[in-house]
Order: structure tokens, then C-alpha cells, then sequence
């Protein structure tokens, strides 16, 4: 894998660390409330953090969002999913939104998944 690839996912994850800066500076009190919101969903319960995050990249996929894409196969990592269980809620997502889904899920969640892990 060349060096650009290897920044390639990283650099989305910092534009998107940057805009959520700027966004906060510019409206804190919606920033704060949906920060809080989403915190709030992606603790443990019924469902532990990986599953949530595991269900998180598959809405990803469904929706072709690709910075969510990117941030939640980071969050699958973090949260201890392992390779096959990431491609298989890839599987589940394009069995709902078919090619589309699928096209990201062998191309972006593979670059993801190949970059974070050597991270981590």
C-alpha cells in the first residue's frame, strides 16, 4: 500500500474532526445537544458499543455517506470488531441497498479497514 493511500483515511477522519470544530464554534448549543444525543446512543446496553457501531457502518453503507463510513469501520476497530464481522454487517447493508453498498464495502471499508488496523 502506498503512503498516499495510508493517509487517504485519516485525512477524511481530520476534515471531519475540523468541520465538527468549526460547526461547534459556530452553533455550541445544537453542536452540544446532538453530541450529547449521539453519546447517549452509542453506550453499552442492550446492545454493547460493537454491535452499535457494527449497525452505525451498515446505516453508513445504506446511505453512501462516506465520512460516516470511514469514522464507523474506525469505530468497529476501536470497539474490538474483527475483519469478518465488519464485512459481514457490509454483507447485511448491501442486501438492503445493493450495489451501492456493496461498492463502498469492497473499496472504502477495506481501505479502512487495512489503514486503522495497522494503527491500532
Amino acid at each position: 500500500m502506498n503512503q498516499q493511500q495510508h493517509t487517504s483515511v485519516e485525512a477524511a477522519l481530520r476534515h471531519y474532526k475540523e468541520g465538527i470544530g468549526v460547526f461547534t464554534q459556530k452553533l455550541p448549543e445544537i453542536a452540544s445537544s446532538f453530541n450529547a444525543f449521539t453519546e447517549a446512543c452509542f453506550e453499552a446496553g442492550a446492545l454493547s458499543k460493537k454491535e452499535k457501531q457494527l449497525i452505525a457502518l451498515g446505516i453508513s453503507l445504506a446511505t453512501q455517506d462516506e465520512y460516516c463510513t470511514i469514522y464507523h469501520t474506525k469505530g468497529c476497530l476501536d470497539e474490538g470488531a474483527s475483519e469478518q464481522e465488519i464485512l459481514e454487517a457490509c454483507g447485511v447493508a448491501a442486501a438492503f441497498a445493493g450495489g451501492a453498498a456493496m461498492s463502498q464495502a469492497v473499496t472504502l471499508v477495506q481501505e479502512c479497514i487495512r489503514e486503522l488496523s495497522q494503527t491500532h
